[in-house]
């Protein structure tokens, strides 16, 4: 389906659109037509917020390996004629990477650039950068074929590293601060219309407790503190009893984008809810559309900690209409986010909530990168366009080579083989500890049902040493 021109939204107010967007729900996506120099700066997610990106450090692990999640991808999303470059915080496994060419895909050159020293290099100036960069990786980057340069995150560093290198980004550095921002997105979905939970914005954390103050007496239980610009569950605090906790510490980097928001939680047994989702919309922003091109249903913790995801959500087929909904606020948000000037992959996560009387679609937030769904998504596209996938986090109580891990899964009949079977686990990124043995990796469980997934990945738990509990 392709929405041209102008929209009429909710509140009655037409809004011009120099975009299309495209829902292409159940086929391949169509990429980009250009190669690039991609810069893994998972490290930037928050910019210059340092607090924030160790709090995101301490609670993954790993962190540095992380990266690696885009090596069998790249290609398959910048598809243009030559080479695509991937700088990495630390190598990828040998043994995966063969695996990944046994499946079939095409890999991009790689090297190696620590987060310490991607900083470095952005505190240098003028002839100093170039002395100390022509001969080295920064020289390489200036000196790839590759049309374009891009990131996790555009920020400053890379667009500094872009105009010295002679390479566009594919996104501003303001589209991917600001259309990261949750306060910003928020703002938008009430300006068009769209249902949005209780909120209050909080100037400083001394304000916080007016805010809670106030949903409390909107009829809130229980609240959540959001800072505008985070992930994963990072740069969020959850307030479970609003009648106890009056007072919550939050932390003063919160605020380093401006106001955080401060929103009811909405849950089973209150206003009427029965039940609560929490689906996602998989996004591609180019030059001219939005497309829409996968539906999942994001695994969260308790805490709503961002755990995984599987595709397709189980619930859309038995709520007529639902779906449909989804996909309009997924273009409206999508719109939204390709007006700030950012360009490429990204996700919108939603709130559904069930009652007696239907069900009500919330957008939560955008996240303008690859996200933790884009990779399983486009590999998974890839390989069984109509298919269904589950992606979790294992981690291992044996620590272990990434060639001793892939022969277990091998002999166990658990690895994805392209071409040999139409079901199986591909392992997409191993996390590596400081001993160099795979301590955590992320895992697509693929098959032609979310039922036959799950069977999947309860046995390759069971093959494996894993941890009784996933992470």
């Amino acid at each position: 389906m392709i929405r041209f021109g102008s929209k009429l939204h909710p509140v009655g107010r037409r809004i011009p659109l120099m975009i299309k967007v495209v829902d292409t729900i159940g086929k391949p996506p169509q990429f980009w037509d250009r190669n690039v120099v991609f810069v893994a700066n998972l490290m930037g997610l928050f910019f210059e917020n340092e607090e924030e990106t160790q709090m995101l450090a301490d609670a993954v692990g790993e962190v540095d390996s992380y990266g690696g999640r885009l090596l069998p991808m790249l290609d398959l999303v910048y598809r243009g004629d030559g080479r695509n470059h991937l700088i990495l915080e630390r190598g990828p496994d040998p043994a995966l990477s063969g695996y990944f060419l046994e499946s079939g895909l095409t890999l991009p050159e790689t090297s190696i650039l620590p987060h310490r020293e991607y900083l470095k290099w952005g505190e240098k100036m003028g002839d100093e950068k170039l002395a100390n960069g022509s001969a080295g990786i920064f020289g390489r980057i200036a000196e790839h074929p590759a049309s374009y340069l891009d990131g996790y995150v555009t920020d400053e560093i890379l667009c500094d590293l872009a105009a010295w290198a002679e390479k566009p980004t594919c996104s501003t550095s303001q589209g991917s601060r600001k259309g990261n921002n949750k306060v910003l997105l928020h703002q938008h979905l009430e300006s068009v219309g769209l249902p949005t939970p209780g909120t209050e914005l909080a100037e400083s954390p001394r304000d916080v407790r007016r805010c809670l103050e106030s949903l409390e007496k909107s009829g809130y239980t229980s609240a959540v503190i959001r800072a505008p610009i985070g992930a994963s569950g990072i740069g969020m605090v959850k307030v479970d009893s609003l009648a106890q906790e009056k007072e919550v510490a939050v932390p003063e980097h919160f605020f380093g984008e401006g106001a955080c928001l401060v929103q009811g939680w909405l849950r089973e047994g209150e206003f009427g809810v029965t039940g609560v989702c929490s689906p996602s919309v998989q996004l591609f922003l180019g030059e001219t559309e939005v497309r829409l091109f996968d539906m999942t249903e994001q695994i969260l913790s308790s805490d709503s900690i961002h755990e995984g995801n599987e595709s397709p959500p189980f619930y859309l087929s038995q709520h007529e209409g639902l779906q449909e909904e989804l996909l309009r606020q997924a273009g409206i948000a999508g719109e939204w986010l390709h007006s700030q000037g950012y360009r490429g992959t990204g996700s919108v996560d939603f709130l559904i909530t069930f009652d007696s009387e239907g069900w009500t679609v919330y957008v939560c937030e955008i996240n303008a990168r690859v996200t933790g769904a884009t990779y399983p998504s486009v590999l998974a596209r890839h390989f069984l366009p109509e298919g269904a996938w589950l992606l979790r986090n294992l981690r291992f109580h044996e620590p272990l080579p990434g060639e001793e891990l892939l022969e277990l899964m091998r002999s166990s009949g658990d690895l994805f083989l392209p071409g040999e079977s139409d079901f199986g686990i591909f392992p997409v990124n191993f996390n590596f500890g400081k001993d160099g043995l795979v301590h955590k990796g992320q895992f697509l469980c693929l098959s032609a049902s979310r039922l036959s997934n799950k069977m999947l990945l309860r046995v390759a738990e069971l093959d494996l040493p894993c941890t009784p509990e996933r992470d």
